[in-house]
């Protein structure tokens, strides 16, 4: 009397989880796939705390095998997996987002994310000092180092293709003619094992 119980064999579910079929509807991924990432999902949310989400520190020790210090890098990667914005990543967000790094999902999907990675302040445009930012922050956990003339000529010269208006900005529009152009710069948006 008052005790709710489970159905044998069923294994309690992460908080956000949502159906595998749904989700795959929604992706590039199949069911089976979608089932594989909660496996993944599971661990990665269980990883420091306890709860079945994936919190900042747990997907940067995902990303970078460390969970110490600010990464500009990861946190944006973080804050667009977060589409709640209410800090954490839950399973759909999760397998929605990894979507985007699929080899089969839309190239203007890829350039888009990538687009929105590289406005850390949500401007609707890519500034120099952004692009700055993020360039050296992703040398710095690659372990690169680069010296300042150098991040100046990637910036320069990522501009002088990009910023066909010549504003000294980057709008969505001359984003996805720069990457129709370069392909090569949503090389890393692809993860082959995720087919």
């Amino acid at each position: 009397m008052g005790c709710v119980s489970s159905s044998p064999g069923r294994s309690r579910r992460a908080p956000g989880y949502e159906d595998p079929a749904v989700l795959a509807s929604q992706t590039s991924f199949t069911v089976n796939e979608v089932e594989a990432l909660y496996e993944l999902y599971k661990k990665l949310s269980y990883s420091i705390f306890k709860d079945g989400l994936i919190h900042k520190e747990e997907f940067q020790l995902a990303l970078f095998r460390t969970s110490k210090g600010p990464s500009l890098f990861a946190d944006r990667v973080f804050d667009l997996f977060d589409l709640k914005r209410n800090g954490v990543i839950e399973f759909g967000e999760f397998v929605r987002s990894l979507s985007i790094f699929h080899p089969k999902a839309p190239e203007s999907d890829k350039a888009a994310f990538a687009f929105k990675l590289y406005d850390l302040r949500g401007t609707g445009y890519i500034e120099k000092e952004e692009l700055r930012e993020l360039v050296v922050a992703l040398l710095d956990e690659s372990d690169l180092c680069l010296s300042d003339s150098a991040v100046e000529e990637i910036v320069d010269n990522t501009f002088s293709q990009a910023d066909s208006n010549g504003d000294d900005r980057i709008d969505p529009k001359e984003w996805e003619e720069f990457v129709k152009k370069n392909p090569a710069s949503l090389r890393n948006m692809s993860l082959p094992y995720l087919q």
